[in-house]
């Protein structure tokens, strides 16, 4: 989201960027997988997704169950710290220059992708009928909320509390699906909220002033 030049009378600072991550397909298979399969997570962690997933039709095993639960927070970290970075744009040029099939090609599109799952477990967990209808359900929400009017975006709803927290460093902000309120600051220029905290303006921008006072 950006201005391309000073406009008279647009509030916008015309140099302003801001990145909304809020696709997150490592983050969403996360979120869906610890409550399709009931993992009992503790710890730092969001709250219970807006949409409750139907259960699991895969039964796991106690050694499966308490492994995934040892292992979720460990891999949601990872997820978030990797979301949160600002990539070096050259790196896709890097990919496609490198030899297909080639050692430093599948390392680069390794870097861009960043952890998931997949990576320690593999993909069958999502194999599921509950992973695919609760997608599509999200999928759909996604569409209308993008095809919003652009004065009725948070951002620009919000731009009085945005644009402090720009000028402290803010460029990317990562939402997830999840009830109520979870904000945390990722980076220096990241911050995470709920869908429903960006969605409601008090709470939007009161997630916007805790991102500036941490960078006091």
């Amino acid at each position: 989201m950006r201005s391309e030049q000073p406009l008279p009378g647009n509030p916008w600072p015309h140099d302003m960027v801001i990145t909304l991550d809020d696709s997150s397909q490592a983050l969403l298979q996360l979120l869906w997988l610890r409550e399709a399969y009931d993992l009992p997570v503790v710890g730092d962690v969001p709250p219970p997704l807006t949409d409750t997933p139907a259960r699991a039709s895969r039964a796991l095993s106690e050694d499966q169950r308490a492994q995934w639960t040892r292992e979720w927070p460990r891999i949601w970290d990872a997820i978030t710290r990797h979301t949160a970075i600002e990539h070096d744009p050259l790196l896709i040029e890097r990919a496609m220059a490198a030899g297909i099939g080639s050692p430093e090609r599948l390392e680069l599109l390794q870097q861009m992708a960043g952890p998931s799952w997949l990576d320690a477990f593999g993909d069958d967990a999502f194999a599921d009928p509950s992973y695919e209808e609760w997608g599509r359900r999200g999928f759909e929400a996604a569409m209308a909320s993008h095809d919003r009017a652009l004065k009725e975006q948070p951002e620009r709803r919000d731009l009085a509390a945005l644009v402090p927290a720009w000028e402290r460093g803010l460029t990317t902000i990562v939402t997830i699906p999840c009830r109520g309120s979870f904000t945390r600051t990722l980076t220096p220029a990241s911050l995470l909220v709920t869908n429903e905290t960006r969605a409601d303006s008090g709470a939007y921008r009161a997630a916007l002033r805790s991102f500036v006072d941490l960078q006091h």
